[in-house]
């Protein structure tokens, strides 16, 4: 048997494990930015599976500017871990990982905003109870982006095209962005 039989699993359980409580660390920190409902019930959850982490490191990292720092460190930490113990599983050496971790972060940002206008735009075809809280939340995390975008492209026809553009955008962005960084700081992932 080859070493890729357990490697491969094993891979796939940390990019897993990891990339799920980072995202939900992430999604915390922008629900935050956006300045979220806290008693929607899914922001409870989302506070419930990050607050055993995250309150004995903000008694050492403060907030600065009222935004959350501790959140956006234990992501990073979090990030850099998966990103070292991937390469020591695939043979590189992970002294880079805190470097890697950077281009991994802002494009697990840009996928998060990216998904979060294309599941608004498809939910607003079907006119969804704009009391349900999932929606309120969804709400608020995406229109700091979808505002200045309708400002400049009002509505054609009765058809709102500015999730379009922003998802343009943020492809843009992705594309443009991610890739020299992942030259710059030498990131074989």
């Amino acid at each position: 048997m080859s070493g890729a039989y357990l490697t491969n699993p094993l891979v796939f359980l940390i990019q897993t494990l990891f990339g799920l409580y980072i995202t939900v660390v992430l999604i915390r920190f922008l629900l935050q930015w956006a300045r979220a409902d806290f008693y929607n019930p899914f922001s409870q959850f989302i506070v419930r599976v990050t607050s055993p982490v995250l309150r004995p490191l903000r008694q050492v990292i403060p907030s600065l500017g009222g935004m959350d720092t501790a959140s956006l460190v234990l992501v990073w930490l979090l990030q850099t871990l998966e990103l070292a113990l991937l390469a020591l599983l695939l043979g590189f050496n992970p002294i880079g990982a805190p470097l890697w971790s950077l281009p991994a972060l802002l494009e697990l940002v840009l996928n998060i905003a990216l998904f979060a206008v294309l599941i608004r735009a498809l939910l607003s075809w079907i006119n969804p109870d704009p009391y349900n809280p999932a929606i309120g939340l969804l709400t608020r995390l995406t229109d700091p982006l979808l505002r200045p975008a309708q400002r400049a492209l009002p509505p054609i026809s009765g058809i709102d095209l500015s999730p379009l553009a922003v998802m343009i955008a943020l492809v843009l962005l992705q594309m443009l962005l991610v890739p020299p960084l992942k030259w710059l700081t030498g990131s074989p992932f």
